[in-house]
């Protein structure tokens, strides 16, 4: 009686299973994507058990890849009692120009051209090159395969030259070096899931100082040359949904960095920093942003510290690379709102605070308290975004400060700050 019961309840198990199942995924809207990719990238399949919780996971990963700007999907029973998965996608312009122009503070004009397919075969690669020119010439080669092997492995390389009029500072006193940095990078990429990733690797890299102008130390060399190699990782958690230019969630991107050097003045140095993201959507179109970067490095007395305090990189009219240190503590929040939107056309407005803190070279903790290396700007923005062009927002933010002795400026560039 046991053995006919139990038999009994794998049948209508087994029945019940064969009327839940997927019976077929079909795609709407593709142009470009690779569908065979797409079909497995997603968590739902063919034969297997319609889950609601997946097809939500499938939107979220979908929306994250550069060639989707948006999905939905419908559900739908057929005749046999299995049931038919459609997603519809619209797709992003993937295949982009590179230019930016800029003066010097030589008041050189400067500007770098190049181009770029973010979703290189439909399989959401990268492939694109740069040449920039300030002064100096530099350019950069970018392949970026992140599913090449499966649905969860791929790889990352890059070759640059990259050189610059680096503004350091000599016993607080500023200082100007040319500096130059060509290396080749390759990283291994593995996707755990939909919600957390991993990446490795190394970089192998030559950098060039050679002094300018302004202070001099006896024990700070006007020109030295150091081969270097650094060990990458990266860690990331993202649980951002995408609706179009609008996000909801939190994500938390760790970096950890060591590097060796076969130079007697520059040590071999661990550089560590997380990057902590919510956001909330707010009403239809208000979204609340804000960021927490902690970071730390091994704490060398050198005019070359890692972190940087710089307009384009974590306070918004502070000025170009103003100050440095062995350690990093940044708070960015803002809130976005739209003010007008037609079509594919969206023009959002901000208001921001900006406030943060270093560790000076050889300094300690304490230095992250005092107010001699604590920030604060606030300011408002606007952007102009293409809701189906990959990464297509300008922005245009004036930071003004509030700490004592600060400046303001305006700050341009490409995609929301954070």
């Amino acid at each position: 009686m046991k053995n006919s019961l139990f038999i009994l309840f794998l049948s209508c198990s087994s029945l019940f299973a064969q009327k839940d199942r997927v019976g077929l995924i079909s795609w709407n809207g593709v142009k470009k994507m690779n569908v065979n990719f797409m079909t497995e990238f997603i968590e739902t399949k063919v034969n297997e058990q319609l889950d609601s919780l997946k097809l939500d996971n499938d939107v979220a990963a979908l929306t994250r890849l550069n060639g989707v700007s948006n999905v939905t999907y419908t559900v739908t029973k057929s005749a046999d009692e299995t049931f038919n998965v459609t997603y519809t996608v619209i797709e992003n312009w993937s295949i982009l120009p590179n230019l930016q122009l800029w003066t010097t503070d030589e008041a050189e004009a400067a500007y770098r051209i190049g181009v770029f397919d973010y979703n290189f075969l439909g399989r959401n690669n990268t492939l694109g090159g740069y040449y920039q020119s300030n002064g100096i010439s530099s350019f950069g080669l970018f392949f970026s395969a992140p599913f090449l092997f499966s649905a969860n492995f791929g790889i990352e390389s890059s070759y640059q030259k990259l050189a610059s009029i680096e503004p350091i500072f000599i016993n607080a006193l500023p200082a100007r070096y040319e500096y130059s940095n060509t290396g080749v990078e390759i990283l291994g990429v593995y996707r755990l899931n939909f919600r957390n990733s991993v990446k490795f690797g190394a970089t192998v890299f030559s950098e060039k100082y050679q002094y300018r102008s302004g202070s001099t130390a006896e024990n700070v060399p006007q020109f030295f040359e150091v081969d270097k190699i650094m060990l990458k990782s990266n860690y990331t958690f993202d649980n951002l949904k995408y609706d179009f230019y609008l996000v909801n969630g939190f994500r938390s991107n760790f970096f950890g960095q060591y590097v060796f050097n076969s130079n007697a003045f520059q040590n071999e140095f661990i550089i560590a920093w997380n990057d902590f993201s919510y956001f909330k959507r707010i009403g239809k179109t208000g979204n609340w942003a804000s960021r927490l970067r902690l970071g730390l490095s091994s704490n060398d007395e050198s005019p070359f510290a890692p972190f940087s305090l710089d307009n384009n990189l974590n306070i918004r009219g502070v000025g170009n690379i103003i100050d440095r240190g062995t350690g990093v503590l940044v708070f960015n929040t803002e809130y976005r709102t739209t003010i007008y939107e037609k079509n594919w056309f969206v023009l959002q407005g901000n208001a921001f605070i900006d406030s943060g803190s270093w560790r000076q070279p050889g300094g300690n903790f304490n230095d992250f308290i005092d107010s001699e290396n604590f920030r604060i700007y606030s300011g408002i923005g606007l952007r102009f975004i293409h809701k189906t062009i990959f990464n297509a927002t300008f922005r245009i933010d004036y930071g003004y400060g509030i700490t004592r002795n600060s400046s303001s400026g305006i700050v341009f560039g490409i995609g929301q700050y954070f």
